[in-house]
């Protein structure tokens, strides 16, 4: 082994490196990155979400999606385990959003807890109780809020309340939490006892990505229920998009239920195929 001193060494390196930058610029190098550079530009940024062909895709009907997601959910309460209808809308990027409630015919969940901001000794806090509200008040709910107690999963002001309710600056504790009551989310209305009926058992959705989503029923609901309540929920939407359609053109280009740990299964549109061995009465039974 030839033993060479570190200066040899540096001096070699050194050498090298004057080598090539004498040499010049690496044309292949160069040429690559141009190619590189040729591409981004041929590429266009997508204007609209990525949908796609679903000719070739497995398609299920209503009552065969239900049997294979009840197999992947067996074992588990059919109390806690929720069907989930997703709509993948044909839609713009960038554009206006879907978002809206209803009430389904077949409600998912109907043990929403609700606070109603209204004077307590009023007609309107008589009227909300026996609606179904859980919390009524004005001084001692906003105390409450401020101490952290916020034991309610909706909040409804009634329209002479906001004001107080506004003073008391509860926006940065409710605001976060989607709870802080908006004349844009109808939850300022001059009825709460009429808001409360309506959402108990009610549901919102909102479009996420070109996605539409929402809780359409639970593990126990029969497949006519189950149908019930997604046209319902399609109608909405449906109704939703022509709102907006002097601003964007929307349609839905997919429906796809799913659950809670299930697998997300294609609809075709069918209650039932022709060549299904299982009725809707197998289903009805957990």
């Amino acid at each position: 082994m030839v033993y060479r001193p570190a200066a040899l060494i540096h001096n070699s390196i050194q050498q090298r490196f004057a080598a090539k930058k004498a040499a010049g610029p690496n044309k292949y190098a160069e040429k690559r990155k141009a190619q590189k550079a040729a591409e981004r530009k041929k590429k266009k940024p997508r204007t609209a979400f990525l949908q796609y062909d679903l000719k070739d895709a497995d398609q299920f009907a209503l009552c065969d999606a239900m049997r294979y997601i009840r197999a992947a959910e067996v074992g588990r309460p059919a109390t806690q385990v929720k069907y989930e209808v997703a709509l993948k809308v044909k839609s713009v990027k960038n554009g206006p959003v879907m978002r809206n409630r209803l009430r389904l015919p077949h409600p998912v969940k109907t043990d929403v807890r609700i606070c109603v901001i209204c004077p307590p000794d009023s007609k309107y806090a008589e009227a909300a109780r026996a609606a179904g509200a859980t919390l009524v008040g004005e001084e001692d709910v906003f105390e409450a809020i401020k101490d952290g107690k916020i034991e309610f999963d909706r909040c409804i002001a009634q329209t002479d309340s906001l004001a107080k309710m506004n003073k008391a600056a509860l926006g940065r504790i409710l605001g976060p939490r989607g709870l802080m009551p908006s004349s844009k989310t109808g939850t300022v209305v001059k009825d709460p006892a009429a808001a409360v009926k309506e959402m108990v058992g009610g549901a919102e959705y909102r479009e996420r990505l070109g996605v539409v989503r929402m809780a359409i029923g639970q593990l126990g609901f029969t497949p006519e229920m189950v149908q019930d309540n997604i046209k319902v929920f399609v109608e909405s939407v449906k109704k939703d998009m022509a709102q907006l359609s002097d601003k964007v053109n929307k349609e839905i280009a997919e429906v796809v239920l799913s659950s809670t740990n299930g697998p997300g299964m294609t609809l075709s549109g069918d209650f039932r195929s022709p060549t299904s061995t299982i009725s809707p009465k197998d289903l009805t039974v957990l």
